[in-house]
């Protein structure tokens, strides 16, 4: 039986991103390789590993490595300047965190195309990396997809400063447009109004309150984006999976090897009814 030609389009999510390695697991195990990986935020990174051939296992061994004093370090004097603060947090950390989790260094050497997304601070345009996209070193691409505010500062790529692309698409669909595969498989574990219940972590007030609204915004696109998907005349099948729904848990690392069985068990249920 002729296994079925998928496009993978990963969200962001922060912790939830393992969810993507699990259904990677589910792929590798049904003997399907990807033509094509787009991905956002910290999909980017995750997409990055699994679309450079390496096995999901491994990934996810190094995944459940990162911890949050890894990632999370605090600017000095932060609560002191306030709104005039650049960012909570310092973006070396997360850039020493990606690079080592990413070995290739170039688009070109990853064994399958790679898209990720990243807004431009200047004209909040979303700007596409990688193949079909503007050419970039890999890791700089990685971590502007990542630079989520105000927990992180833009970053620089090809003389521009970036934003997190889940400011613009949280599920990059656009992306995956004029894509030849059989179908395309969104994992969405970004912010959406089906977040129910307490939130894992509570951040600040204004933080909180930043998150909300970001959170709202980020869910109204992505259920515009499918919708608008699903009417177009022509495109390929959509394969729409959300495997985790937990508020508030961008940080919430100890929780990632669940998250990631969660996403095995959603793709594993997808596969046997393709």
């Amino acid at each position: 039986m002729t296994k079925p030609r998928l496009a993978m389009v990963l969200s962001g999510g922060g912790a939830k991103a393992a969810a993507h390695i699990g259904a990677a697991r589910a792929l590798r195990e049904a003997g399907i390789v990807p033509v094509h990986w787009v991905a956002t935020s910290m999909g980017a990174p995750v997409a990055a590993m699994l679309a450079g051939g390496e096995d999901p296992d491994r990934v996810l061994e190094r995944f459940l490595a990162v911890r949050r004093r890894d990632v999370l370090v605090t600017r000095r004097l932060v609560a002191f300047r306030g709104i005039w603060a650049r960012s909570i947090f310092k973006a070396q950390p997360l850039r020493n965190v990606i690079s080592r989790l990413v070995r290739p260094r170039a688009f070109h050497e990853l064994a399958a195309p790679l898209t990720v997304t990243a807004v431009e601070v200047m004209t909040g345009v979303e700007v596409a990396f990688g193949a079909g996209g503007e050419s970039a070193p890999l890791i700089d691409a990685l971590c502007a997809s990542c630079a989520l505010p105000p927990y992180l500062p833009p970053e620089p790529v090809n003389g521009r400063t970036f934003y997190d692309g889940g400011l613009r698409a949280a599920v990059p669909l656009r992306q995956a447009e004029g894509i030849d595969c059989d179908a395309v498989v969104a994992i969405h574990v970004a912010p959406a109004f089906d977040e129910l219940g307490p939130p894992v972590e509570v951040p600040p007030p204004l933080i909180a309150a930043t998150d909300t609204a970001m959170g709202w915004l980020m869910a109204g696109t992505s259920e515009l984006m499918r919708e608008q998907w699903n009417r177009r005349p022509g495109s390929p099948p959509l394969i729409w999976l959300r495997p985790v729904s937990d508020r508030g848990a961008t940080f919430a690392l100890d929780r990632a090897g669940a998250y990631a069985e969660a996403g095995y068990a959603a793709m594993s249920a997808a596969l046997r009814e393709l």
